[in-house]
């Protein structure tokens, strides 16, 4: 079972995942890591959420609020141990929730296309594609997406920890 906590990104827990998406990044980005990594500083962050499986920090995610109606999701990560269990998804959607709670619209997000994995995950997960906003216009290797989040999520589709 999973449990969800949100916290800051202080928490103990979300710093250690954040460490192992930096390292994976780092390998997945290449030369281009400087680059985003000045983006992914946790300091910029106040909504963090930690995913618990069996007791253990499985994944971790955040938002910060980017203008006047959106959250910009952040620092979304699986351990590798704990994919193929749907933690990714329901990090999402509890990052979602969050965003609706604190009074804002949409989500949005930049990601790399040397990580299909995660472009999968938000494709099936209903964002659409945009054009590159802020920092990543322009940015080749960077796929953005939103969502509105606005609506109601159907009581079947989130357990509220």
């Amino acid at each position: 079972m999973v449990v969800l906590k949100k916290t800051n990104p202080e928490n103990a827990d979300f710093t250690k995942l954040v460490a192992l998406l930096d390292k994976d990044l780092a390998i997945r980005d290449g030369e281009d890591h400087a680059f985003y990594d000045q983006f992914n500083s946790t300091s910029i962050l106040k909504y963090a959420l930690v995913a618990y499986f069996e007791g253990e920090p499985a994944g971790c995610g955040a938002i910060k609020p980017i203008g006047r109606e959106a959250m910009e999701i952040k620092r979304m990560f699986v351990r590798p141990k704990f994919r193929g269990r749907a933690i990714a998804t329901t990090i999402l959607r509890e990052l979602e929730l969050w965003t609706r709670e604190l009074g804002y619209r949409r989500c949005v997000l930049e990601t790399g296309k040397r990580q299909p994995e995660a472009i999968a995950l938000y494709q099936k997960n209903g964002y659409q594609t945009i054009p590159n906003y802020g920092p990543y216009q322009g940015i080749l290797n960077s796929v953005c997406f939103e969502k509105d989040v606005s609506s109601t999520f159907k009581t079947d589709q989130h357990e509220k920890n």
